[in-house]
């Protein structure tokens, strides 16, 4: 069953199935996906959730061995395999399909991949997956529909704006959706619910740059670490709320991981470079970063940007600007050393 992102929550009201998977390289997206899944994984009484990431090491007898082995404290499980390469090699292969033609006992399976290349796409591991799951392709948004996505975003909040300023929040963010969505998300913290008039947009998204957040990105994946210090200082002492600190974060990173994504894929590095959106000076910087952080480091930081998100909000305990600190000065370590791990 192919099912696209919208369609997930009406098929989530009538129950989960046994596999999902999870492909694309739009991560606020496949959160939203996965969040969706495991909110109705607990609605359903399935409170013991197990998390799995497919490395060099991964051992792929795990999956049978968890099939096998019993819950002690749940009559069903919800496993989640994260395979961040795309690549699960040739015991992956056997334990995909494996999979695939028959769903583990008690368990809810999530499956979740970048996008795969047109090579990968005709294997036999993935094409046993598309057969037999609810197969979920996340697409990014291009830059002609996302002022419309931003508005539907707004409505959910109950705010609208008129077509120009959503043009320009499309410009500010460049398509990138979790910048889109911190943007959006900040501005129902500033503004009740209704129309917001366009300077107020303007003002908002722009104050991250009086408030030199933009260059916060740059000083942490540089690795000045001085710099970082000072721009962090500056921007708690001005007031700054934690998710205006963050957007520069993830608009820094995003891009980042993506190229790093398709490199790993095997793609043409120039070709990923234009995919998303980096040129002239960014794209000199990104090869410079890239030398630097590895495709795990990135996937954890924009992770932990997630977390820190939750408990800005209350959804999580904790000191959003203590994580934002300690995310950014260790970004910044691992950028001043000469190379990554």
């Amino acid at each position: 069953m192919n099912l696209a992102p919208k369609q997930l929550a009406q098929h989530l009201s009538s129950g989960l199935k046994p596999l999902y998977v999870l492909t694309g390289d739009e991560p606020l997206s496949q959160r939203e996906c996965l969040d969706a899944i495991r909110a109705q994984s607990r609605q359903q009484g399935i409170d013991e959730r197990t998390s799995l990431t497919v490395d060099r090491y991964f051992n792929w007898a795990q999956i049978a061995e968890f099939g096998q082995a019993m819950s002690l404290f749940a009559s069903q499980r919800l496993l989640e395999i994260n395979i961040p390469t795309g690549k699960p090699g040739l015991d992956g292969s056997k334990a995909l399909q494996a999979l695939a033609g028959e769903a583990l006992p008690d368990t809810i399976t999530v499956i979740v991949l970048p996008k795969i290349d047109w090579r990968d796409a005709k294997s036999a591991w993935y094409t046993a997956l598309q057969q037999n799951s609810v197969f979920i392709e996340i697409n990014e948004v291009g830059p002609e529909q996302l002022p419309q996505w931003i508005a539907n975003r707004f409505a959910m909040q109950k705010q609208s704006t008129d077509a120009e300023t959503l043009t320009f929040m499309a410009n500010q963010v460049e398509g990138n959706l979790l910048a889109a969505h911190q943007e959006i998300q900040k501005l129902g913290l500033l503004y009740p619910e209704g129309p917001i008039a366009a300077e107020d947009v303007r003002a908002a998204v722009l104050n991250v740059s009086r408030f030199d957040a933009v260059q916060l990105g740059e000083a942490v994946l540089t690795g000045d670490i001085d710099r970082t210090a000072r721009i962090l200082e500056g921007l708690k002492d001005e007031g700054a709320q934690p998710v205006v600190v963050m957007n520069p974060l993830i608009w820094a990173i995003t891009p980042l991981l993506k190229v790093k994504q398709a490199e790993s894929r095997g793609e043409n590095l120039n070709s990923a470079m234009k995919s998303a959106r980096l040129f002239y000076e960014k794209e000199a910087f990104a090869r410079r970063v890239l030398l630097k952080l590895s495709l795990k480091q990135l996937q954890a930081a924009l992770l932990k940007l997630a977390d820190i998100d939750k408990i800005a909000k209350g959804m999580m305990q904790g000191d959003a600007w203590l994580e934002i600190t300690r995310l950014c000065f260790g970004l910044a370590k691992i950028s001043a050393r000469p190379k990554a791990r």
